[in-house]
């Protein structure tokens, strides 16, 4: 049935592209009528986001068409409304923002919509934020217009951080009246983000159960695959496994094995080791017996969720066998900080021991002198850059020698060695700490 699919959609695709070509045979490209061209292009895009990525260079000829063909068009063309709403949603499909602008500049017959097109340029040139009101204001005139399901997804995107839920009823809107379009396509993967990042978990679940169900073969279908890892990592606590395994039960195996791998490695960087031991032991189970990368990522994931376990020993051998030629620079980091708290974890610490010489003579009261005795190198260097414990004794700090002599005979009693273990350990996780930051699935 999938090659069956496929070969319909590249015999369509062909005929489109035939058909376009001969439409600009039989009139030259002059002639051709802009809503024609955007005609193509609308059924070209909708091939590509459901599987046929060969339609993607089809795809950026006609957006190079259509720009010179909108901008060497009589302003009389535009008598057509038609033609006006092609220009449009060239607009907001992709297309160079700067051939509205001509256009606008061009429309002395004040064919374009000035409300709208203004809101356009705001949001196309980045200042979305400038449009909301206007686009608030003219969605409803132009919902159940040729360019509504367009102007939904731009008025959902400008109000998408200030109000969460009025951009997801924008997207709803569009995927009702574009079904299985690439509108369909882009307003579910922006509401899983949405709805994920506002909490509403039970929505966002919804949102990626139907695009798994349509659009696991768009292009972007990678995009849906790190939002529906986040989403299942950040709110896993709320999420009922069979739900997480009904939306991957419409991927094939390699696609859920390479989810299950971003889904481990993000919840072990995460702290979340139930989540990555689970996925990776999917993850191990999905890999064929010549797939020997997959199994490698598994196991090293596995043994980052295992590092905080009471198996931290069995979990360092099992990194430690990893092989680096098989992991990415990224994992090859992963590898090392965990090999790294494996090690301070395990690192034996020798027994604090009190001098001979401390059990057997008092610790001389200071004088003048702030005495350096029984301090560490740290407290010894930051004793000296200290000017009032510098000074020969002369300020409040050095007013009290009993209480000071009290410390130094506390400090005297720890082992140098013990006192070098928790130095080195902090400075160890300390690196981890930079090595970890910014790492994302």
């Amino acid at each position: 049935m999938g090659f069956l699919r496929r070969l319909l959609l590249t015999g369509t695709l062909i005929g489109a592209a035939l058909a376009v070509a001969v439409c600009a045979r039989a009139e030259s490209l002059d002639d051709l009528a802009p809503y024609k061209m955007i005609r193509s292009l609308q059924f070209v895009q909708d091939t590509v986001v459901l599987g046929d990525h060969s339609a993607m260079e089809m795809q950026r000829f006609l957006l190079t068409t259509i720009d010179e063909r909108l901008r060497t068009a009589e302003p009389a063309i535009f008598d057509d409304p038609r033609n006006v709403d092609a220009a449009l949603v060239y607009a907001m499909s992709g297309g160079n923002p700067d051939t509205l602008e001509l256009l606008i500049r061009k429309d002395i017959a004040g064919h374009f919509d000035s409300r709208l097109t203004d809101a356009l340029r705001s949001y196309l040139g980045g200042r979305g934020s400038q449009s909301v009101k206007s686009l608030a204001e003219i969605f409803p005139e132009y919902k159940r217009s040729r360019v509504g399901p367009y102007l939904a997804l731009v008025s959902a995107n400008s109000v998408i951080r200030k109000d969460p839920k009025l951009a997801l009823s924008y997207f709803d809107w569009a995927r009702l009246v574009a079904p299985g379009t690439i509108v369909e396509e882009a307003a579910l993967r922006r509401s899983i983000y949405l709805a994920g990042e506002a909490g509403w978990v039970d929505k966002s679940m919804t949102y990626a159960n139907r695009y798994a169900r349509r659009f696991l073969r768009s292009p972007y279908a990678s995009q849906f695959a790190d939002l529906f890892v986040k989403l299942a990592v950040d709110h896993f606590d709320a999420l009922k496994e069979e739900d997480i395994l009904e939306v991957l039960s419409f991927m094939d195996v390699p696609r859920q094995r390479e989810v299950y791998l971003r889904m481990a490695r993000l919840a072990a960087i995460s702290g979340k080791n139930k989540l990555a031991s689970l996925a990776a032991e999917r993850a191990q189970i999905l890999s064929g017996d010549g797939e020997s990368v997959p199994k490698v990522l598994a196991d090293l994931y596995s043994g980052l969720a295992s590092v905080p376990s009471s198996d931290v020993a069995s979990a360092m051998e099992a990194i430690a066998a990893i092989p680096d030629d098989q992991l990415s620079a990224k994992d090859r980091a992963l590898k090392a900080a965990a090999r790294a708290v494996a090690e301070e974890v395990l690192r034996t610490p020798k027994a604090a021991r009190v001098p001979d010489a401390v059990a057997e003579e008092p610790v001389p009261q200071a004088a003048e002198d702030a005495s350096y005795d029984g301090l560490n190198e740290a407290e010894s260097a930051e004793r000296t850059m200290d000017p009032q414990a510098a000074d020969g004794g002369q300020t409040p700090v050095a007013a009290a020698p009993q209480k000071e002599t009290e410390e130094q005979q506390d400090k005297a009693g720890i082992d140098p060695a013990f006192d070098s273990f928790v130095s080195s350990g902090r400075s160890k996780l300390d690196e981890i700490d930079a090595l970890l930051k910014g790492e994302g699935s």
